[in-house]
């Protein structure tokens, strides 16, 4: 799997421009604000058909201009793909694979398997658990259409049954049947997610404490540990329980929308007790092990971002970064750093081909 070239028009802070890639390492460097996590972020933008970092779709405009297109030629099994994604204001955003649009977005999800790893992951350690959810989600949906549609029909049913609620209180009323169809519903999807997501950890945990243990040259104890409702009940039943709870709160309380990941250092929260090179750390294991799991579900080399990749790691966990993505295991990568020589003498350290583009 591997990007060819990358053109971008009116793209945030990009007029008209385009990138010719090495197949193996691909370095943007230059100061803040001049676009390098931007050219890292469509080409996440042409993976999952939005930006990584703005939900906001016609944010991605540039200023005063009316759309914007990020057209990516790929190479994958040996066949050239062509991926465009453009957005005009006041139209729906399209993604077109080989000239032709896709009906459904989620379709497209998981053909150009991507990881990005960036600053902006400390809202995983820092925010709520609903980020954590995305993680899980956005993870398993790229090998696992089955779970995408279970995820998107759940999130559905929830906004109708919590409409309902709405409803029951503004109208001082209640009834039990029409509430009962949309927790069987729930039950039905719900159990679904459930369980793929509780098998995906039983196999994705050990990979990411194998990866943080090489990263941290096996010097501290990290865990990652799954929290649901359903450990506790099935979800009709809990449903059942909490209705009286969910009738004053006007929103349902239990469900797989409420799990959560918990994440400890030395059997403390990472997020109070963790270092910042500890906390870095723990999120470069996790998006490597994220790569690890996508590959082994499709066969195929995830492109990988690393943006800001070296920032609050001192040089040798940066050193053994390096040194784990310096093998075929690995496909294509893109950097962006502020420190040009500091770059160059990274990837000079690898035995692959690179590019360095300033910006």
């Amino acid at each position: 799997m591997n990007l060819n070239t990358l053109s971008l028009i009116n793209y945030k802070n990009f007029d008209s421009q385009t990138f010719e890639f090495d197949s193996k390492i691909n370095c943007f460097v230059g100061a803040n604000g001049v676009g390098k996590t931007n050219v890292l972020d469509a080409i996440y933008h042409l993976s999952f058909g939005k930006s990584y970092f703005n939900p906001i779709a016609t944010q991605n405009i540039k200023h005063d201009e009316d759309f914007f297109v990020v057209d990516g030629v790929f190479e994958k099994e040996e066949r050239t793909e062509k991926i465009v994604v453009s957005l005009k204001k006041g139209q729906k955003k399209l993604i077109k694979r080989n000239g032709k649009p896709y009906e459904k977005f989620s379709d497209h999800i998981g053909f150009i398997p991507l990881v990005m790893i960036s600053p902006a992951d400390r809202d995983l350690i820092i925010e709520g658990s609903e980020t954590r959810r995305k993680f899980i989600d956005s993870v398993i949906s790229q090998s696992d259409k089955n779970y995408l549609n279970n995820l998107i029909n759940y999130n559905k049913v929830l906004s109708q049954r919590n409409a309902l609620l709405k409803y029951f209180a503004l109208n001082n009323t209640f009834n039990a049947q029409t509430l009962q169809v949309y927790n069987e519903q729930l039950q039905t999807y719900g159990t679904e997610i459930f369980k793929t997501r509780h098998a995906f950890l039983e196999t994705f945990i050990p990979i990411f404490k194998q990866r943080y243990d090489a990263i941290s040259n096996n010097k501290e104890d990290v865990s990652l540990s799954y929290k649901s409702d359903l450990f506790d009940n099935d979800l009709n039943t809990l449903l059942k329980e909490n209705i009286n709870k969910d009738k004053a709160l006007q929103y349902t309380s239990v469900g797989i929308h409420k799990d959560d990941l918990n994440f400890e250092i030395d059997t403390f929260p990472i997020k109070k007790f963790g270092s910042q090179g500890q906390q870095k750390s723990f999120l470069v294991a996790l998006k490597l092990a994220q790569f690890d799991f996508i590959k082994q579900q499709s066969g195929v080399p995830p492109i990988l971002l690393l943006d800001d990749i070296f920032d609050k790691l001192d040089e040798n966990r940066v050193a053994q970064i390096i040194e784990l993505v310096d093998n075929k295991h690995f496909g294509q990568l893109f950097i962006s750093d502020t420190h040009a020589d500091r770059t160059e003498n990274v990837v000079k350290q690898t035995h692959q081909s690179y590019k360095i583009f300033k910006l």
